[in-house]
Protein backbone atom coordinates (compact mmCIF):
# COMPACT_ATOMS: atom_id res chain seq x y z
CA UNK A 1 0.00 0.00 0.00
CA UNK A 2 3.04 2.28 -0.01
CA UNK A 3 2.83 2.65 -3.78
CA UNK A 4 0.41 5.23 -5.07
CA UNK A 5 -0.77 2.78 -7.75
CA UNK A 6 -2.10 0.51 -5.00
CA UNK A 7 -4.81 3.06 -4.24
CA UNK A 8 -6.27 2.38 -7.68
CA UNK A 9 -6.98 -1.25 -6.74
CA UNK A 10 -10.48 -0.62 -5.28
CA UNK A 11 -11.47 1.26 -8.45
CA UNK A 12 -10.14 -1.55 -10.61
CA UNK A 13 -12.18 -4.10 -8.64
CA UNK A 14 -15.26 -1.88 -8.95
CA UNK A 15 -14.83 -1.56 -12.73
CA UNK A 16 -14.40 -5.30 -13.15
CA UNK A 17 -17.44 -6.23 -11.03
CA UNK A 18 -19.90 -3.53 -12.07
CA UNK A 19 -18.78 -2.52 -15.57
CA UNK A 20 -16.79 -5.24 -17.31
CA UNK A 21 -18.64 -8.26 -15.87
CA UNK A 22 -22.16 -6.96 -16.74
CA UNK A 23 -21.00 -6.22 -20.30
CA UNK A 24 -19.57 -9.72 -20.63
CA UNK A 25 -22.86 -11.17 -19.38
CA UNK A 26 -24.81 -9.10 -21.92
CA UNK A 27 -22.55 -10.38 -24.72
CA UNK A 28 -22.86 -13.94 -23.46
CA UNK A 29 -26.65 -13.96 -23.32
CA UNK A 30 -27.08 -11.95 -26.53
CA UNK A 31 -25.24 -14.53 -28.63
CA UNK A 32 -26.70 -17.54 -26.82
CA UNK A 33 -29.16 -19.62 -28.82
CA UNK A 34 -32.02 -21.82 -27.60
CA UNK A 35 -29.69 -24.82 -27.56
CA UNK A 36 -27.13 -22.97 -25.44
CA UNK A 37 -24.64 -22.53 -28.26
CA UNK A 38 -23.37 -19.49 -30.12
CA UNK A 39 -26.05 -18.04 -32.37
CA UNK A 40 -27.34 -14.86 -34.04
CA UNK A 41 -30.93 -15.98 -33.65
CA UNK A 42 -31.76 -13.23 -31.14
CA UNK A 43 -30.68 -10.48 -33.53
CA UNK A 44 -32.49 -12.13 -36.44
CA UNK A 45 -35.61 -12.22 -34.29
CA UNK A 46 -35.33 -8.50 -33.61
CA UNK A 47 -35.14 -7.60 -37.30
CA UNK A 48 -38.12 -9.85 -38.02
CA UNK A 49 -40.29 -8.50 -35.19
CA UNK A 50 -42.17 -5.51 -36.60
CA UNK A 51 -43.39 -4.28 -33.22
CA UNK A 52 -39.90 -4.12 -31.72
CA UNK A 53 -38.48 -2.45 -34.84
CA UNK A 54 -41.20 0.17 -34.79
CA UNK A 55 -40.62 0.77 -31.08
CA UNK A 56 -36.90 1.17 -31.71
CA UNK A 57 -37.44 3.71 -34.51
CA UNK A 58 -40.05 5.56 -32.45
CA UNK A 59 -37.66 5.75 -29.48
CA UNK A 60 -34.99 7.32 -31.69
CA UNK A 61 -37.58 9.80 -32.97
CA UNK A 62 -38.59 10.78 -29.43
CA UNK A 63 -34.92 11.10 -28.44
CA UNK A 64 -34.19 13.36 -31.43
CA UNK A 65 -37.20 15.58 -30.74
CA UNK A 66 -36.25 15.85 -27.07
CA UNK A 67 -32.63 16.66 -27.91
CA UNK A 68 -33.58 19.36 -30.43
CA UNK A 69 -36.06 20.98 -28.04
CA UNK A 70 -33.55 20.89 -25.20
CA UNK A 71 -30.95 22.53 -27.46
CA UNK A 72 -33.36 25.24 -28.62
CA UNK A 73 -34.36 26.02 -25.04
CA UNK A 74 -31.04 25.32 -23.36
CA UNK A 75 -28.62 27.32 -25.50
CA UNK A 76 -30.36 30.71 -25.01
CA UNK A 77 -30.69 29.99 -21.29
CA UNK A 78 -27.01 29.08 -21.00
CA UNK A 79 -26.00 32.15 -23.01
CA UNK A 80 -28.07 34.45 -20.80
CA UNK A 81 -26.65 32.91 -17.62
CA UNK A 82 -23.07 33.29 -18.88
CA UNK A 83 -23.58 36.90 -20.02
CA UNK A 84 -22.71 39.17 -17.12
CA UNK A 85 -24.66 42.09 -18.60
CA UNK A 86 -27.88 40.02 -18.68
CA UNK A 87 -27.42 37.92 -15.56
CA UNK A 88 -25.70 39.28 -12.47
CA UNK A 89 -26.98 36.74 -9.97
CA UNK A 90 -25.65 33.25 -9.30
CA UNK A 91 -29.13 32.36 -8.03
CA UNK A 92 -30.32 32.09 -11.64
CA UNK A 93 -27.70 29.44 -12.36
CA UNK A 94 -28.69 27.59 -9.20
CA UNK A 95 -32.37 27.56 -10.21
CA UNK A 96 -31.57 25.89 -13.52
CA UNK A 97 -29.22 23.33 -11.99
CA UNK A 98 -31.37 22.61 -8.91
CA UNK A 99 -33.62 20.02 -10.65
CA UNK A 100 -30.55 17.83 -11.21
CA UNK A 101 -30.36 17.37 -7.42
CA UNK A 102 -33.78 15.74 -7.30
CA UNK A 103 -34.40 12.14 -8.30
CA UNK A 104 -35.79 11.83 -11.83
CA UNK A 105 -38.67 9.59 -10.75
CA UNK A 106 -39.77 12.15 -8.16
CA UNK A 107 -39.68 14.91 -10.78
CA UNK A 108 -41.66 12.73 -13.18
CA UNK A 109 -44.29 11.88 -10.56
CA UNK A 110 -44.62 15.59 -9.82
CA UNK A 111 -45.12 16.23 -13.54
CA UNK A 112 -47.81 13.55 -13.68
CA UNK A 113 -49.55 15.18 -10.72
CA UNK A 114 -49.37 18.54 -12.49
CA UNK A 115 -50.98 17.16 -15.66
CA UNK A 116 -53.59 15.43 -13.54
CA UNK A 117 -54.38 18.74 -11.82
CA UNK A 118 -54.68 20.45 -15.22
CA UNK A 119 -56.81 17.54 -16.49
CA UNK A 120 -54.46 17.15 -19.45
CA UNK A 121 -54.60 13.78 -21.24
CA UNK A 122 -51.43 11.75 -20.95
CA UNK A 123 -49.84 10.86 -24.28
CA UNK A 124 -47.04 11.76 -26.65
CA UNK A 125 -47.18 15.49 -25.88
CA UNK A 126 -46.87 14.94 -22.14
CA UNK A 127 -44.09 12.40 -22.77
CA UNK A 128 -42.03 14.91 -24.75
CA UNK A 129 -42.73 17.62 -22.18
CA UNK A 130 -41.56 15.34 -19.37
CA UNK A 131 -38.46 14.31 -21.29
CA UNK A 132 -37.51 17.93 -21.98
CA UNK A 133 -38.22 18.91 -18.38
CA UNK A 134 -36.08 16.09 -17.00
CA UNK A 135 -33.12 16.42 -19.38
CA UNK A 136 -33.01 20.18 -20.03
CA UNK A 137 -30.50 20.84 -17.21
CA UNK A 138 -28.16 18.28 -18.79
CA UNK A 139 -28.14 20.43 -21.92
CA UNK A 140 -27.84 23.78 -20.16
CA UNK A 141 -24.98 23.00 -17.81
CA UNK A 142 -22.27 21.89 -20.30
CA UNK A 143 -23.11 24.78 -22.64
CA UNK A 144 -23.09 27.26 -19.75
CA UNK A 145 -19.81 25.84 -18.49
CA UNK A 146 -18.21 26.27 -21.93
CA UNK A 147 -19.57 29.78 -22.45
CA UNK A 148 -18.63 30.86 -18.95
CA UNK A 149 -15.01 29.74 -19.40
CA UNK A 150 -14.73 31.23 -22.89
CA UNK A 151 -12.10 33.92 -23.33
CA UNK A 152 -14.11 37.12 -23.75
CA UNK A 153 -11.20 38.78 -25.57
CA UNK A 154 -12.18 36.97 -28.80
CA UNK A 155 -15.59 38.65 -28.87
CA UNK A 156 -14.08 41.99 -27.89
CA UNK A 157 -11.53 41.72 -30.70
CA UNK A 158 -14.28 40.96 -33.20
CA UNK A 159 -16.27 43.97 -32.00
CA UNK A 160 -13.19 46.20 -32.30
CA UNK A 161 -12.82 45.05 -35.90
CA UNK A 162 -16.36 46.20 -36.64
CA UNK A 163 -18.34 42.97 -36.34
CA UNK A 164 -21.98 43.36 -35.38
CA UNK A 165 -23.36 41.53 -32.31
CA UNK A 166 -24.99 38.97 -34.60
CA UNK A 167 -21.72 38.28 -36.44
CA UNK A 168 -19.84 38.07 -33.16
CA UNK A 169 -22.28 35.41 -31.98
CA UNK A 170 -22.28 33.45 -35.26
CA UNK A 171 -18.56 33.69 -36.01
CA UNK A 172 -17.02 33.64 -32.53
CA UNK A 173 -19.36 32.61 -29.70
CA UNK A 174 -21.16 29.74 -31.41
CA UNK A 175 -18.07 27.97 -32.86
CA UNK A 176 -16.25 28.22 -29.54
CA UNK A 177 -19.26 26.85 -27.67
CA UNK A 178 -19.64 23.76 -29.88
CA UNK A 179 -17.78 21.41 -27.47
CA UNK A 180 -20.37 22.24 -24.81
CA UNK A 181 -23.21 21.84 -27.31
CA UNK A 182 -21.98 18.42 -28.39
CA UNK A 183 -21.56 17.32 -24.77
CA UNK A 184 -25.10 18.47 -24.00
CA UNK A 185 -26.50 16.63 -27.02
CA UNK A 186 -24.75 13.46 -25.91
CA UNK A 187 -25.94 13.81 -22.31
CA UNK A 188 -29.55 14.24 -23.45
CA UNK A 189 -29.77 11.84 -26.39
CA UNK A 190 -28.20 8.79 -24.76
CA UNK A 191 -30.38 8.53 -21.63
CA UNK A 192 -33.51 9.59 -23.52
CA UNK A 193 -33.28 6.78 -26.06
CA UNK A 194 -32.94 4.13 -23.36
CA UNK A 195 -35.30 5.39 -20.64
CA UNK A 196 -38.47 3.52 -19.76
CA UNK A 197 -39.75 4.71 -16.37
CA UNK A 198 -40.46 8.24 -17.59
CA UNK A 199 -42.48 6.97 -20.55
CA UNK A 200 -44.45 4.54 -18.42
CA UNK A 201 -45.40 7.19 -15.85
CA UNK A 202 -46.16 10.04 -18.26
CA UNK A 203 -48.29 7.95 -20.61
CA UNK A 204 -49.71 5.38 -18.20
CA UNK A 205 -48.14 2.65 -20.37
CA UNK A 206 -49.97 3.92 -23.46
CA UNK A 207 -46.66 4.56 -25.24
CA UNK A 208 -43.82 2.06 -25.13
CA UNK A 209 -40.20 2.98 -25.75
CA UNK A 210 -37.31 0.64 -26.50
CA UNK A 211 -36.15 0.62 -22.89
CA UNK A 212 -39.56 -0.72 -21.89
CA UNK A 213 -39.23 -3.51 -24.48
CA UNK A 214 -35.91 -4.55 -22.97
CA UNK A 215 -37.35 -4.45 -19.46
CA UNK A 216 -40.39 -6.54 -20.42
CA UNK A 217 -38.28 -9.26 -22.02
CA UNK A 218 -35.90 -9.52 -19.08
CA UNK A 219 -38.74 -9.50 -16.55
CA UNK A 220 -40.41 -12.29 -18.55
CA UNK A 221 -37.28 -14.43 -18.26
CA UNK A 222 -36.29 -13.96 -21.92
CA UNK A 223 -32.73 -13.06 -21.02
CA UNK A 224 -31.19 -13.92 -24.37
CA UNK A 225 -33.47 -11.72 -26.44
CA UNK A 226 -33.43 -8.94 -23.84
CA UNK A 227 -29.62 -8.99 -23.80
CA UNK A 228 -29.56 -8.78 -27.60
CA UNK A 229 -31.83 -5.73 -27.51
CA UNK A 230 -29.64 -4.17 -24.81
CA UNK A 231 -26.54 -4.83 -26.93
CA UNK A 232 -28.17 -3.13 -29.93
CA UNK A 233 -28.92 -0.13 -27.73
CA UNK A 234 -25.35 -0.18 -26.42
CA UNK A 235 -23.94 -0.17 -29.96
CA UNK A 236 -26.14 2.79 -30.93
CA UNK A 237 -24.98 4.72 -27.87
CA UNK A 238 -21.34 3.80 -28.57
CA UNK A 239 -21.54 4.96 -32.18
CA UNK A 240 -23.18 8.20 -31.05
CA UNK A 241 -20.37 8.74 -28.54
CA UNK A 242 -17.69 8.18 -31.20
CA UNK A 243 -19.37 10.60 -33.60
CA UNK A 244 -19.71 13.16 -30.82
CA UNK A 245 -16.04 12.79 -29.86
CA UNK A 246 -14.88 13.28 -33.46
CA UNK A 247 -17.16 16.31 -33.87
CA UNK A 248 -15.89 17.74 -30.59
CA UNK A 249 -12.28 17.41 -31.75
CA UNK A 250 -13.20 19.18 -34.98
CA UNK A 251 -14.92 21.93 -32.99
CA UNK A 252 -11.85 22.34 -30.79
CA UNK A 253 -9.65 22.62 -33.86
CA UNK A 254 -12.01 25.24 -35.28
CA UNK A 255 -11.88 27.15 -32.04
CA UNK A 256 -8.08 27.00 -32.10
CA UNK A 257 -8.03 28.41 -35.63
CA UNK A 258 -10.28 31.27 -34.54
Amino acid sequence: MRKRSSWALPYAVFLVLFVALPLVMVLFYAFKGPDGGFSFVNFVRFFHTTEDLNTFVYSIEIALITTVLCLLLGYPAAWIMSNSSLNRSSVTVMLFILPMWINMLIRTLATVALFDFLRAPLGEATLIFGMVYNFLPFMIYPIYNTLNKMDKSYAEAAQDLGASPVKVFLKVTMPLSMPGVLSGILMVFMPTISTFAVAELLTMNKIKLFGTTIQENINSGMWNYGAALALIMLVIIGVTSLISDSDEEAANETGGLI
